[in-house]
């Protein structure tokens, strides 16, 4: 196995001249001057953060960065105000939002649903210019995203259906429901900026929170298009968003101790920082997806097309941004050459372009200090003792980085321990299969692990060996969320809660129930409730 000749390596150009971009993925720029504040959409004449594209475009100084537009750089002053609004519209339980009934919020939010739909080709366009994201991923995320809202709809009314009862024990008869919490603080990240933030909101609101919607740095824009949507579908004060940084604006809302759940999606450290503002930590509830570092077990007896197709789909996809993507490959010695070999070639035949270039695989990257981490990372390597494998593998161009294939990677190298969050594939030769799961047991992360053989009995040791120590065993496959009914969530350091279509449900609410004694007085009193629909809690409406 020999490493590929680095000298004279070339790309073909990534970036082109704007006037060579077909017109219908064009874009005008977008310059937000207002937010949403207590259901208006409230201007902003104060300062601004410019929005630019990573896509490049030539200019004579050289490539730049397309500016795509400006959003509000607002202060703490503002981010107060958002809070006061969402407190005011939860009012201890009380506001019209969390004593709405269930099939009240389920019409809001397919009303939301709709006018979402309206605005699919701008975010999907959006998505690509800001993030990067290809044309394919770009559409299937907007997709997912209105999928995963219809299936909490039907899940919320699933879960009602079964709670439109009353239980009888012990001479008790209750009904018992899921009330909500209080008000959410909702950040997520760049890589999945409509879906991710979503999965987290979209539960969190239907289940009768209100929420401080903090939109992430990359992406921002995309969300634009929706804030009349949220504005018309739900009641003022339910949705309010919130711009700037995060380390100013985020602070005091902490402090103020009013919050009542953290959602968010990022790193251990921000999350930890963040909860530890909290005055009253025991009154917050945090539902957390936190860093990951998923590897991928090769054996020597997999099939290596098999392992080969989706190490790629899963270190690769979104040029490896994404928190299940596999960042470290331990392959067997008995087959690491060939598996390697084959790695690298798949990896070299990857189309690098613009998002909405045809079978473009690999998009320029929207973190502006990305490509020259990637390439300390690359150096830090190299200087050990690794290779980049593949032909043009870490080649650089503005914002663009080729992936790269390192090999072998050991345990005295960055890319063994730190998560890249891009496109490099470390690989790690290893001899006995104890090597990667001393690995697992001593990580601070616990996300996913992938696992490639076709003999039983080593899956089997396997699978019993990273049940306990991962919260997600794929068997001959890459790590993944979906499909959205099966649970998300980590192990140590990787996150806290769960999340899935049914999970979020539960993990943005609490179980509530009203009792009373088994006496002739009480069963007319109950019965009067809700013959005449007297209580939106209690309730034996069938929702279909």
């Amino acid at each position: 196995m020999q490493q590929q000749n680095t000298s004279n390596r070339s790309l073909p150009p990534i970036f082109k001249d704007e006037s060579s971009i077909p017109a219908e993925y064009q874009v005008t720029e977008i310059h937000q001057r207002e937010y949403l504040l207590n259901g208006e959409l409230v201007p902003w004449n104060g300062p601004v953060t410019n929005i630019y594209s990573p896509v490049c475009v030539p200019t004579p100084t050289g490539l730049k960065k397309k500016l795509l537009g400006s959003i509000p750089n607002t202060t703490p002053k503002e981010s107060l105000e958002a809070l006061e609004a969402a407190v005011a519209a939860y009012n201890n339980g009380l506001g019209e939002w969390p004593t709405m009934s269930v099939e009240g919020r389920i019409q809001c939010m397919q009303k939301f649903v709709y006018l979402m739909i309206q605005q699919r080709s701008l975010v999907i366009k959006l998505l690509m210019w800001e993030i990067g994201k290809t044309l394919a991923d770009a559409t299937k995320e907007f997709d997912r995203t209105v999928e995963y809202i219809n299936d909490t709809i039907d899940a919320l009314k699933e879960h009602d259906r079964e709670s439109s009862r009353f239980q009888q024990a012990e001479g008790t008869i209750a009904q018992v429901r899921r009330a909500p919490l209080g008000v959410v603080l909702s950040m997520g990240p760049f890589n999945y900026p409509l879906n991710e933030i979503f999965t987290t909101l979209i539960p969190a609101l239907i289940m009768g929170n209100t929420i401080l919607f903090k939109l992430p740095k990359h992406g921002v824009l995309a969300h634009y298009p929706l804030l009349n949507a949220f504005k018309e579908a739900f009641p003022k004060g339910t949705v309010n968003t919130l711009y700037g940084r995060g380390s100013e604006i985020i602070s005091p809302i902490m402090e103020s101790g009013k919050v009542n759940v953290l959602a968010f999606i990022g790193s251990s450290k921000v999350a930890n920082g963040l909860k530890k503002l909290h005055p009253k930590v025991n009154r917050l509830r945090a539902i957390l997806s936190l860093d990951a570092k998923n590897a991928a077990i090769v054996t020597k007896n997999a099939n290596l097309d098999v392992a080969v197709n989706e190490c790629i789909l899963g270190a690769l996809s979104f040029n490896g941004q994404r928190c299940t993507a596999l960042k470290l490959i331990f392959v067997q010695k008995e087959v690491a050459a060939a598996f390697t070999e084959k790695l690298s070639a798949a990896v070299g035949a990857l189309k690098p372009g613009l998002p909405w270039e045809n079978g473009v695989r690999i998009t320029p990257l929207p973190e502006d200090n990305k490509p020259a981490y990637l390439k300390d990372c690359i150096d830090d390597a190299i200087a050990k003792g690794a290779k980049v494998m593949n032909e043009n593998g870490g080649l650089q161009e503005a914002s663009f980085v080729f992936p790269a294939v390192v090999y072998p990677v050991n345990d005295k190298m960055k890319l063994y321990h730190e998560e890249q969050f891009g496109p490099i594939v470390p690989v790690v030769p290893f001899e006995s299969i104890e090597e990667p799961i001393n690995y697992q047991v001593n990580a601070s992360h616990g996300m996913q692990v992938s696992i490639f053989s076709e003999e039983p009995t080593e899956v089997a040791k396997l699978i019993d060996s990273f049940v306990n120590l991962v919260s997600r065993v794929n068997i001959n496959c890459q790590a993944q969320r979906g499909p959205d009914i099966f649970p998300f969530t980590g192990r140590k350091d990787s996150a806290e809660g769960t999340l899935s279509v049914f999970d979020a449900l539960r993990s943005f609410s609490i179980r509530s129930l009203v009792a009373a004694k088994i006496t002739e007085s009480n069963k007319n009193l109950l019965n009067t409730i809700v013959r005449d629909h007297e209580s939106n809690f209690l309730s034996t409406n069938y929702i279909f």
